[in-house]
């Protein structure tokens, strides 16, 4: 990480109803029945080509199952404290949302939610339940506290005390 910058990484809430291994235990079945299928009696299928086009789609789903669940390419989401930026990264296919120090009228640090209040009277809710483990969340807060002091915002916490 460069100086001057604090990432927290993220765990999106799991609205899958398949777990990470069963996605990848039915990705890696049909990648075994479509081998199968290809090496066993090649004259008893009019529609080869079918096998390839299917086991090319089994392999796609394997690598979109390893990109979302897996921390292949990096950390995909992170709420990052910049020098004069807040930023927050949803996922791998999400784009940012970056919010300017100088655009914050309020921070309110509710016990699972980050709200945003912006001059222009937008407000962004960032949901605190990604965030994962008891001193991720003593480190988020102390960042929270510590932005809004060096950039004059307003904090408003309500019941910080249950969240400790």
């Amino acid at each position: 990480m460069p100086t001057g910058t604090t990432r927290i990484r993220l765990r999106p809430a799991n609205t899958s109803r398949i777990p990470f291994w069963g996605q990848l235990a039915i990705g890696l079945f049909w990648v075994t029945y479509v081998l199968f299928m290809m090496w066993g009696d090649s004259n008893a299928h009019d529609y080869h080509f079918l096998h390839w086009v299917f086991l090319v789609f089994s392999l796609v789903y394997i690598g979109y199952v390893l990109v979302h669940n897996a921390p292949i390419f990096g950390t995909q989401s992170y709420l990052e404290f910049t020098p004069g930026y807040i930023v927050h990264k949803g996922g791998l296919f999400r784009p940012k949302q970056v919010f300017a120090a100088e655009k914050i009228a309020v921070l309110e640090l509710r016990p699972m939610l980050l709200r945003v209040q912006q001059k222009d009277g937008e407000v962004y809710a960032l949901n605190l339940r990604e965030v994962k483990g008891k001193m991720r969340k003593t480190r988020f807060r102390e960042q929270v506290r510590q932005f809004a002091t060096q950039h004059n915002v307003q904090l408003l916490e309500s019941n910080p005390a249950a969240t400790a």
